[in-house]
């Protein structure tokens, strides 16, 4: 059950526990029912036979209209696949453009819960709130004109037998101009479905790129593990071990190998975390093709080809192919 304020969703296994709740509320508060869910704080709801999607797409118009730019040309990607954005690029805007910056950021924000495509350049545009400039500006409104080519695209989730976890991870080493700081970014898959995702700048240096990619494994793991207890709770057992992926192959060995150890001292929670994981049997680390890592889109600026790539693996559909 999700409640906000006045507003409830309400789910289960079984439709006569979901009646048998429903009937409890209703004793004690005054509720409507609204039947099956369509539309909640944004989020719309479409269902077809394999599963269903879900999509923000009135959201999306709204911010556009807000902006006023639903009259806009739209772009094929999120950010310049070239671009590096920095804190001193471009002149500081004003007050009031500086407030329409982070409003507009901040909305963006909340389209990522179903548009993973954007969770990377949101990210970016979000390291700048403080003092953004016309640069960062026009990076936000090439993120909102590929958000006006791209309305009906949602996340889809299928109906799956098929229960065990998936998680892919990944890092951008010293992707930063400013800092050089690494950006993480994960996947987790229950199934063929994606549940949960993450594109984040890490909050330290990374000395190289192995460590920088077992930050963002660590990151996954700990998710992975909190994911994998939640489903517990809802009495979902997994019949195999999470799988973590990774291209990386020096940190695919650091997860079994302690001989590494000596050069892991500045990890080392990040390190243990993980190698007692492993060790436990809780999860496994495997390597995989750079080619094929799920992953690589939150952290780095994707091109057209990127995304196309990836878009079908990650679950993001049309919503007018499936009608």
């Amino acid at each position: 059950m999700l409640v906000y304020v006045d507003d409830i969703v309400i789910t289960g296994s079984t439709p006569a526990a979901v009646e048998g709740l429903v009937r409890s509320l209703s004793g004690t508060f005054p509720i409507k029912d609204l039947g099956i869910l369509e539309y909640f704080l944004g989020l719309e709801a479409s269902y077809n036979s394999g599963g269903m999607t879900l999509m923000q797409r009135k959201y999306a118009l709204d911010l556009l209209h807000h902006v006023n730019m639903e009259n806009c040309n739209p772009t094929s990607t999120p950010m310049v696949p070239s671009e590096r954005l920095g804190r001193d690029t471009g002149a500081l805007l004003g007050i009031e453009d500086s407030f329409r910056y982070r409003s507009v950021v901040g909305s963006l924000q909340y389209l990522t819960l179903t548009r993973l495509d954007i969770s990377f350049a949101v990210n970016k545009v979000c390291q700048f709130l403080s003092q953004p400039t016309k640069v960062h500006w026009e990076a936000v409104k090439r993120i909102l004109r590929y958000v006006k080519g791209t309305l009906d695209t949602g996340l889809r989730i299928r109906k799956s037998p098929q229960q065990n976890m998936s998680i892919f991870t990944d890092a951008d080493w010293a992707g930063c101009v400013d800092d050089r700081r690494s950006t993480s970014g994960f996947a987790i898959f229950v199934g063929p479905n994606l549940v949960s995702w993450s594109s984040k700048k890490q909050p330290t240096v990374s000395r190289s790129s192995t460590e920088a990619e077992y930050k963002a494994l660590a990151n996954g793991a700990a998710k992975a593990m909190w994911v994998s207890s939640l489903l517990t709770e809802l009495g979902v057992f997994q019949q195999q071990v999470p799988v973590l992926w990774c291209d990386n192959l020096g940190t695919t060995y650091l997860t079994a190998n302690p001989v590494f150890h000596a050069r892991t001292k500045h990890i080392e929670i990040d390190f243990h975390f993980v190698r007692e994981q492993v060790a436990n049997g809780a999860l496994m680390v495997r390597f995989i093709s750079s080619n094929d890592q799920l992953a690589d889109v939150f952290t780095k600026p994707a091109t057209r080809q990127m995304l196309d790539r990836f878009k079908t693996n990650l679950n993001l559909v049309c919503s007018s192919s499936l009608d």
